[in-house]
């Protein structure tokens, strides 16, 4: 039998979008600590929608080349699952906090030698995540890459990003067979405002394409 699609929702910035996730079934809730991003969270605004969530329900801190006082910040007021590493950061600097990591891959623009290359980098990383941005981009832009050329990763490590949406998922479950999916504007209202009717529908569509692809 096909594994069961693990989801995760990135760039929450209310209590009630929080809640509105873990009704759905979601199983990971990612909280973003960039400051150029329209999705960032102070320090304070993470340990509150932390308190939230309650227990099974995954919180994955989000950064980006984050100084390493920002890290041992934010492990220590929002005590997230796991780290999420978004920008051209180390493997040695990723391990060094003795807490799970996903390390995010640029997809766009991209030799594939260079994207198996800083794969092979990351080899103790939790996770893969695969986006459409560029080298130095943040994510969460709504835009899709070609999923026809991927780098061989094992199901269970591949987290698909990038674009997706409730109307699409199926396809691209079908067509990836990710072990996650990882999605933040494509259920939104406007940035960081999500919407309760698009994360049920989004958990709905997995679901089904989840016993599709069974």
């Amino acid at each position: 039998m096909n594994p069961r699609t693990r989801i995760k929702i990135c760039g929450l910035t209310r209590a009630e979008d929080v809640q509105a996730c873990v009704r759905a079934g979601v199983d990971a809730i990612g909280l973003v600590f960039v400051e150029k991003s329209p999705r960032n969270l102070t320090l304070e605004q993470g340990a509150a929608l932390r308190a939230e969530i309650p227990a099974f329900v995954q919180v994955v801190a989000l950064l980006m080349n984050p100084d390493p006082r920002q890290v041992e910040a934010v492990l220590a007021q929002v005590q997230p699952d796991l780290l999420q590493f978004h920008g051209q950061e180390s493997a040695a600097f990723c391990q060094q906090w003795r807490r799970g990591y996903l390390k995010a891959i640029a997809m766009k623009d991209r030799a594939m030698s260079e994207i198996e290359a800083e794969i092979a980098q990351h080899d103790p990383a939790r996770g893969l995540l695969l986006d459409a941005h560029a080298p130095g981009g943040q994510g969460g832009s709504g835009q899709c890459f070609d999923w026809n050329h991927l780098p061989a990763i094992p199901r269970e490590r591949l987290i698909l990003a990038g674009g997706l949406r409730p109307d699409n998922i199926r396809a691209a479950i079908a067509q990836v067979r990710p072990g996650a999916v990882d999605l933040s504007s494509g259920v939104e209202q406007a940035p960081g405002i999500k919407s309760p009717e698009k994360i049920q529908q989004l958990v709905q569509q997995v679901r089904q394409a989840d016993q599709e692809c069974a």
